[in-house]
């Protein structure tokens, strides 16, 4: 393992609160998300997602950082924010939400979780919603408060992950259901555990309200899955492609909208509730979508790892579409891609032309998720 002296961080850069412990624990290296440092290499990335399908990982994903909304309005606030309706949403409840602009363009796709009546985080992906949301709020004529809080949370993803948290937490945390929170104390390190993840596996966020106690926090979490195969691990890219869950700045972007990437369910124009971007998305659904995204399977020796460029699809010697998420999936023995393609070309079972860094390879249009596409390993259904 290198010596942390040689990763060469600088000040200008956050560190988590977990990140001794990451290097402690066997991280290799580190990217930068959300203005601060993830670990992403705990070794061999197949070692990785066979833990998390079979055992349970432990991930600082404290770069998901959250946007917290208070105030007297707060709920009409978040409501201004997304497109998804709210009037259903309860305390303690999370829902999966997109931001868009005024143009409809996705800004962000977080979970928004309801603390209280009018207590919200959004817990982000990578991009810059604290300044977006107190932008907005500037002449919304609302009364609410936008921070960020010292909020970090951990990922404790894969089918032990219940065991690790019954021995944590008693037999009471396995009452915890699917897309609800629940505030809780462990030993006095005050947290809020959800039952979420960006794995597409079952599992637990738990958001750790005091920074200072990050290392003691993740040292006890390893100790209670001792017994049932936990280990460090990282987000696997193997594992949410399969998935087809979005990451953002690769499978969507300002210039993508919800229905290109069918997310159309959380669109409302069926109530009066108002949100930036409505009449965009209005306009957009009217006149239909371009492109498309797509599943793929590409014909080729199997990816030594994520594809890091987008690859162009080609027809006719004409750009029709990219390829924005690509992994080979052992469990699946195939070479998995999300992509976004020309409607035209979408269409399931058509074959296409892929420009990788190094040839040109066939794919083949098919359907996504490429593996338990009902979720019902997330959610806890099986």
């Amino acid at each position: 393992m290198k010596d942390k002296k040689d990763f060469g961080f600088g000040t200008q850069i956050r560190k988590s609160p977990y990140f001794d412990a990451t290097v402690r624990w066997g991280a290799k290296d580190f990217s930068v998300y959300n203005h601060m440092y993830i670990p992403r290499d705990f070794g061999d990335p197949e070692q990785n997602f066979h833990n998390l399908i079979n055992e349970a990982i432990l991930c600082d994903v404290s770069v998901e950082r959250q946007v917290e909304i208070t105030g007297p309005d707060a709920y009409k606030f978040v409501q201004l924010l997304t497109p998804r309706d709210l009037t259903k949403i309860s305390i303690g409840q999370c829902k999966y939400v997109l931001i868009v602009n005024n143009e409809g363009g996705i800004l962000n796709d977080p979970v928004l979780l309801r603390l209280g009546e009018n207590h919200f985080w959004l817990s982000l992906g990578d991009s810059d919603i604290l300044l977006w949301a107190q932008g907005v709020a500037v002449n919304s004529g609302l009364n609410v408060k936008i921070n960020e809080p010292d909020v970090s949370p951990l990922q404790l993803q894969g089918p032990n992950s219940a065991k690790i948290m019954q021995n944590l937490f008693g037999d009471e945390i396995l009452d915890l259901k699917y897309y609800w929170l629940r505030e809780i104390e462990l030993e006095n390190i005050p947290l809020v555990v959800s039952r979420t993840g960006w794995s597409s596996e079952f599992g637990y966020e738990l958001f750790l309200r005091d920074g200072s106690k990050g290392d003691l926090l993740w040292e006890k979490i390893m100790a209670a899955g001792k017994d049932f195969g936990l280990k460090p691990g990282h987000t696997s890219s193997i594992r949410r492609i399969e998935g087809a869950m979005l990451s953002y700045h690769a499978d969507a972007d300002i210039h993508t909208n919800p229905f290109e990437v069918g997310l159309d369910r959380l669109v409302s124009f069926d109530t009066d509730i108002d949100y930036v971007g409505k009449e965009a998305l209005k306009k957009i659904k009217k006149e239909g979508i371009k492109r498309k995204q797509i599943g793929l399977i590409l014909d080729c020796d199997p990816l030594k790892g994520p594809n890091t460029t987008f690859w162009e699809i080609i027809k006719d010697n004409k750009i029709i579409g990219k390829v924005t998420s690509a992994v080979y999936s052992p469990r699946l023995k195939k070479n998995i891609a999300l992509a976004i393609i020309s409607i035209e070309e979408s269409k399931i079972g058509n074959i296409i032309d892929v420009k990788t860094s190094s040839s040109v390879i066939k794919g083949t249009i098919v359907e996504k998720p490429f593996f338990d596409p009902k979720k019902k390993i997330a959610s806890g259904k099986i």
